[in-house]
């Protein structure tokens, strides 16, 4: 049963890299099932990021915390990593918080873990390396559209990648997340529709 549910995550990285059943073996088995409900924090700011997690179901919100508004800057879905990555990497505390903004069920596997799996497998050092490759080009992705990119555009973007799943995203995440104020978005979201 266990297995079953982790082919999904063993087929994402056999895109890339082949596996061996042992090394699976040792990987999967240092993955840890963990589910919470819509709204239930996973970081916080000031705490150490312990985990990489691949998401099997669900949507979670990277933020800063502000007295007024917070500042969303990233989505994850399903079927992609989170983690405060720069946390993780370097067991220091985290500048931002992650929540789940749906019922989620992420696997999860610890840094202690994830160090033995580096340790003991051939390809640890590139399930790392795959892991950190896809959560630096979300960031870099991010990054340039802001830079490059109206509201409008990023907007846009965000719906043609992940139009099945930003219906469960509150518009005044949208809103931050695009660098606008909710009524901008209402404009925006009149003028495309």
């Amino acid at each position: 049963m266990i297995q079953e549910a982790l082919q999904p995550i063993r087929e994402y990285f056999e895109r890339i890299v082949e596996l061996s059943d042992k090394d699976w073996g040792v990987f999967s088995s240092k993955l840890v099932r963990r589910e919470f409900p819509k709204k239930t924090t996973l970081l916080k700011t000031g705490q150490v990021e312990n985990y990489l997690s691949y998401i099997e179901k669900g949507i979670t919100r990277f933020y800063i915390p502000k007295l007024d508004n917070d500042l969303t800057f990233e989505f994850e879905f399903e079927t992609s990593w989170v983690s405060a990555y720069d946390s993780f990497l370097m067991q220091s505390p985290s500048v931002y918080d992650i929540e789940t903004l749906t019922d989620t069920v992420l696997w999860s596997i610890s840094y202690d873990d994830f160090q033995i799996a580096y340790m003991e497998t051939d390809i640890g050092n590139k399930i790392g390396r795959l892991a950190s490759e896809q959560l630096f080009l979300r960031k870099s992705r991010r990054e340039l559209s802001l830079l490059n990119d109206t509201a409008e555009e990023r907007y846009l973007k965000l719906i043609t990648e992940e139009r099945h799943l930003i219906k469960e995203i509150p518009l005044k995440y949208l809103a931050s997340y695009i660098g606008v104020t909710p009524q901008a978005l209402s404009r925006i979201r009149k003028r495309i529709t």
